[in-house]
């Protein structure tokens, strides 16, 4: 069959989701053909990401810095925070140009059936940084599936007592749709049209 070091190359791109066998061949046969400064500049991007980025201090988006370009940003709406449930999702409404407050990133949504509770997507961060600041509307940007459902429903209950408006985003996302997938447009009217969590 392949060769060995072509194997670990085909290997190494099964790591990523949703890659499959003919997939990972493709790309392996594809880095083949770049030429080794090209195939020497991606590999020294891949390690200089994995060893520069890792979360803000303050909301624990991706950034190479202390803290992120968002958080530093001074013209940011400072009353408004979105919470969302990877950096992923920051990336994807700041793409839209729409939304100017903060960003707020969980560790995953809370999923009982998988072990997932609370205090393991770093909700109690997120409390300490809602009572420590002067926000007046927190905006639950998760993905419309069971475990966001739960997830935002356990922030609402959580911030009960509180002077401040939880909202989430609008449906019109389809329950289950997982928010990278979603384009541009069902996304900004989504923010747009968000509602108070009764």
């Amino acid at each position: 069959m392949y060769p060995d070091s072509l194997k670990d190359v085909i290997e190494g791109f099964r790591y990523f989701p949703g890659v499959g066998e003919k997939t990972a061949e493709r790309l392996a046969f594809s880095i083949l053909e770049l030429d080794e400064e090209k195939v020497s500049s991606f590999a020294e991007a891949l390690k200089t990401a994995k060893n520069k980025l890792h979360p803000c201090k303050i909301c624990h988006n991706l950034t190479d810095k202390d803290t992120c370009d968002i958080c530093a940003n001074k013209l940011r709406d400072k009353t408004l925070l979105c919470v969302v449930e990877d950096p992923k999702s920051v990336f994807l409404f700041e793409r839209l140009g729409t939304y100017n407050g903060l960003y707020h990133v969980l560790d995953g949504l809370i999923s009982p059936m998988d072990g997932v509770n609370p205090e393991d997507i770093g909700i109690d961060k997120l409390l300490t940084r809602i009572k420590d600041n002067h926000f007046k509307e927190i905006i639950l940007a998760v993905k419309p599936s069971i475990e966001g459902e739960t997830t935002s429903l356990y922030i609402k209950k959580i911030l009960e007592g509180l002077d401040l408006t939880v909202s989430k985003i609008a449906s019109g996302i389809p329950m289950g749709a997982d928010m990278e997938y979603i384009d541009a447009m069902t996304l900004e009217r989504a923010l747009n049209d968000r509602k108070n969590i009764e």
